[in-house]
């Protein structure tokens, strides 16, 4: 059996890769990176290295060629951007034989009304047309997105948000990989979707179990969108980021996120891991 990672070089990828590791051979691990040096740890290691460009198909019929277990891992950008190397990355696992498609979706994709939704919603659908067994792995949110408010609160500053009382299924990337490396590495999940949760929370929630941590009182300041976007400008969020940065909020706050599961036991074992611990480990890494 040969499994491939796409964007095995990202920070979700590395730590799919890694988990992997754990459980089986390098010899039996490929990955697909656009840019092969960036991967030279990984070939030192065993694993096979090969070069995947999603807007460059010709580059992907060799990446999967021979492939049993392909992850996508989705790309990042524009919605139209992502659905076109989506959809080069399918056709070229559909022209290779692939046995076996996971994918990172996001939660409720096909009903979803988040602004992220149509790339996945369309990949999804772009996957099942081929026929080829599938798993859909439908992650929430990554804690790990909340590393700038949490740095800017331990400078000081209130926890600032125009998600109001939206809730959220926070979990650590570690939690998202591991589930990954699960499906890959595992029998018994074709055809399969997995709603990818952690305990949803508010965003006063988030920042009480923060302000524990911390041992201080965390002020949270809830603001229309408008605000919302003046103050992460002012912050020195660059202008491109800024409709990106509203748009969650706004998806947050009209609850596209609130998708309740308890996906994480069945793949892992265990719960998402707590959100005091993952706060803590974010606390540790960036103070």
């Amino acid at each position: 059996m040969k499994v491939l990672v796409t964007g095995a070089t990202g920070k979700l990828g590395t730590k799919v890769v890694e988990t992997l590791l754990k459980t089986i051979p390098a010899n039996q691990l490929a990955v697909s990176v656009r840019n092969p040096e960036k991967a030279e740890g990984l070939r030192a290691r065993g694993v096979e290295v090969r070069e995947g460009n999603f807007d460059r198909p010709d580059t992907l019929d060799s990446a999967f060629s021979g492939i049993d277990r392909l992850l996508i891992i989705s790309a990042d950008g524009d919605n139209e951007t992502r659905i076109k190397q989506h959809k080069n990355a399918v056709a070229a696992a559909e022209r290779a034989g692939v046995k076996f498609i996971a994918y990172t979706s996001l939660v409720n994709a096909q009903e979803s009304k988040n602004f992220l939704a149509p790339t996945h919603k369309a990949t999804e659908l772009a996957i099942l047309k081929t026929g080829i067994p599938y798993s859909f792995l439908r992650n929430n949110w990554y804690m790990e997105n909340e590393s700038s408010s949490i740095q800017a609160v331990l400078a000081g500053a209130p926890w600032v948000t125009s998600a109001g009382t939206g809730k959220v299924g926070w979990a650590l990337q570690q939690d998202y990989a591991e589930a990954a490396a699960t499906v890959l590495s595992g029998n018994g999940h074709e055809n399969t979707i997995y709603e990818l949760s952690g305990k949803l929370l508010t965003q006063e929630e988030l920042v009480s179990s923060l302000g524990t941590i911390l041992g201080k009182d965390v002020p949270v300041q809830q603001v229309d969108d408008t605000t919302y976007a003046d103050i992460m400008k002012g912050a020195g969020v660059p202008d491109f980021l800024l409709p990106f940065l509203v748009n969650i909020q706004k998806d947050i706050r009209e609850g596209t996120l609130e998708i309740e599961s308890n996906d994480f036991e069945k793949l892992l074992g265990r719960p998402a891991t707590p959100i005091s611990v993952g706060l803590t480990q974010i606390v540790k890494s960036i103070s």
